[in-house]
């Protein structure tokens, strides 16, 4: 019997989807199209005198216009980088007023005709032009037939090709590492030539590679502004010019040897000039992609790394925020303070704030005795670690956490074994020769609070520092950090939306939304009288917004609410009901029950040993009632099944806000 006929899959790269064939009207044209470009290559492969082409290429003329192309071209790629790299930060990176002329003037020498540049050039910097003069009697310096001239013009030509490339790479760079390496004490300089540079490495090199290849291709700038004078200003161009009037066929291998060049530039490239992203390192951080053991720490690695700042340092926060966020923060030494709320209510804002990173909110800020306010980020005494880590991926998880104690001046060999005790402490002391790329999501988040511990703040600042970890591991880094933070003589502010976190971590929990503080007290208090909807849903609890009457409450979304509890007439309150308190029946329940609606169940998820059950209502709002599966099969209960809740008036808490 013939097996059945198997064919192989196509190569990567080569799929191509249904109905991606080209119609005949694009495809004729598109064809025509590569045979023009390719034609002209064709003929000078077809033309050239394969027998002589040693001979040509290595004539004393040819040789030494060799020699002045690759000084020039070099030169030019030097001074490209030394002038570019700058501008291309600054287009990047900062806003300011002509910016889109400051770009178009960099993209005038790409389109401007060669011989029209060298005509600027040498209205500008020749003997009679606005600077050369200057330039000749200050400093001696003519550039008019010299090779520095040919140095100048290169560049003027081919430094656009450098600062688009390094400017469309800065663009795709998520300024998150370099506001991180500021917060950890890296100046601005240290965060450019550490954390930007080695991260755009690939842009840079493409641009760098583009840009001599057209600066030793230069022609029509060069002879009009330097002229063609041998050894001097003659470069490999200006040759072929030369011998295409007196030995076309040496003109021609000539010719072949500059077309190598360039090929062989774009196919190293293979369209990374373009200035694509080089976030490559970055994964998204995924939960419960911990892979590697969370062992407990070795005995001693326990211990508190030593620091610069004395047992006896304590640094007390006093924060004032206006703009986006509108509140006051005043904390003790030691202080944890747990930030909750929904999306968007400025929870990261507040911290960017107190970093002097956002123009949403400002903070003044006083840490101790200092007043910090007017204080650049690296110099403030503040690390965070951000929602992604944002761990360099071209550092290792050891130098990653050595960063912030280099930065600040600590010695390699003294940095580097704080930083080892703080990933064993962690967890990942094993890791700690693994780039970020080759981590999961859970250890890059321990290496990156690592990192932050490491630099010895004054005020901590974690953005859910713990959301990509396991259980298991969440509750190992959980301790380790509450360890820490009991010893700590800052304040510490966690952005979660874990309960356990905020209630196992902190000692106040402070709620924001839309900005502004609805609640700064106590975990235990927030836990027992949640003074918002999101606050008390996040704790698991039903929370319905309304007005006190005389009996309960006037629910905002329609209905009423019978509670004992009883409150100023007109006074906005809020109902906590916890889901245990809800009862569920098939048919309408009689008896004590003050509250009672009929409704469809919509939603049945586990929670640990027990089922929670929403039910939607056209009386009431979405409740959420927790009950045993056992109860949950005696009723029968399926997505869509009618039924009745009830709440006792005895177990609706009513909190004023």
């Amino acid at each position: 019997m013939r097996s059945p006929r198997r064919f192989a899959p196509p190569p990567a790269g080569r799929l191509r989807a249904p109905g991606t064939r080209a119609p005949l009207a694009l495809a004729v044209p598109a064809l025509v199209a590569i045979a023009f470009l390719l034609m002209p290559l064709v003929g000078v492969l077809a033309r050239t005198p394969w027998n002589d082409l040693g001979t040509h290429l290595t004539s004393p003329d040819v040789l030494e216009a060799l020699r002045l192309s690759l000084v020039v071209s070099f030169c030019a790629l030097g001074l490209s980088l030394l002038l570019g790299v700058p501008l291309a930060w600054l287009l990047a990176r900062v806003g300011f007023p002509g910016k889109a002329l400051v770009r178009s003037l960099v993209l005038l020498p790409m389109v401007l005709p060669p011989t029209v540049g060298g005509v600027a050039l040498l209205l500008g910097f020749g003997r009679r032009g606005l600077l050369g003069g200057w330039l000749e009697n200050t400093f001696g310096i003519v550039l008019p037939f010299h090779t520095s001239g040919a140095v100048v013009a290169a560049t003027f030509v081919a430094m656009p090709f450098l600062v688009i490339s390094l400017e469309g790479t800065l663009a795709g760079l998520r300024t998150s590492y370099e506001e991180t390496a500021a917060s950890l004490g890296a100046s601005p300089v240290r965060v450019f030539c550490t954390v930007t540079l080695p991260m755009v490495a690939p842009g840079l090199a493409a641009g760098a590679a583009l840009t001599w290849a057209r600066a030793l291709g230069e022609f029509g700038a060069t002879i009009t502004f330097a002229g063609n004078l041998p050894g001097t200003t003659q470069t490999l161009p200006l040759q072929v010019y030369l011998l295409l009037q007196g030995s076309p066929e040496a003109a021609t291998s000539v010719s072949l040897l500059l077309l190598v060049i360039a090929m062989a530039v774009l196919v190293a490239l293979r369209g990374r000039w373009t200035g694509g992203t080089t976030d490559r390192a970055a994964r998204p951080v995924r939960a419960g992609d911990d892979t590697a053991p969370a062992s407990p720490p070795a005995t001693g690695v326990e211990e508190p790394v030593t620091t610069s700042v004395a047992p006896q340092e304590r640094w007390p926060l006093h924060a004032e925020v206006t703009g986006f966020n509108e509140l006051t923060l005043d904390a003790g030494p030691g202080t944890t303070i747990a930030v909750v709320g929904p999306n968007g209510a400025g929870k990261t804002t507040l911290l960017r704030a107190l970093l002097g990173l956002t123009p949403r909110a400002r903070a003044t800020l006083r840490l101790g005795d200092t007043d910090v306010t007017t204080l650049p980020p690296h110099r403030r005494g503040v690390a965070w670690v951000p929602q992604d880590g944002a761990l360099f991926p071209h550092l290792s998880a050891l130098s990653n956490t050595a960063y912030g104690l280099r930065a600040q001046g600590t010695g390699r060999a003294e940095a580097r074994r704080a930083a080892q005790l703080w990933l064993d402490r962690l967890g990942v002391g094993p890791l700690a020769h693994r780039k970020p790329a080759q981590l999961s999501g859970g250890q890059a988040q321990r290496v990156a609070l690592a990192r932050a511990l490491a630099a010895r703040p004054r005020l901590l600042l974690l953005d859910e520092p713990l959301a990509a970890l396991d259980q298991t591991t969440r509750a190992h880094v959980r301790h380790t950090l509450r360890g820490h933070l009991a010893g700590f003589g800052g304040v510490c502010l966690i952005v979660t939306h874990d309960p356990v976190e905020a209630v196992s971590l902190a000692d106040r929990v402070l709620v924001l939304d839309d900005g502004h503080a609805l609640q700064d007290a106590p975990p235990a208090e927030v836990t027992r009288h949640p003074r918002s909807p999101w606050v008390a849903r996040m704790l698991g609890r039903n929370a319905w917004p309304g007005t006190a009457t005389g009996d309960g409450l006037a629910l905002t979304g329609g209905g009423h609410l019978v509670a004992a509890d009883r409150l100023p007439d007109g006074a906005r309150a809020l109902a906590i009901i916890a889901p245990e308190a809800v009862s569920l029946h098939l048919d309408k329940p009689t008896g004590s029950p003050r509250n009672v609606w009929p409704g469809t169940v919509r939603e049945i998820t586990s929670a640990g040993s027990r089922l929670r059950i929403l039910v939607t209502s056209d009386e009431a709002p979405d409740l959420v009632a927790e009950i045993t599966p056992s109860a949950a099969l005696e009723l029968g209960l399926a997505d869509g099944v009618s039924v009745w809740t009830s709440v006792k008036a005895t177990e609706v808490s009513l909190v004023t806000l």
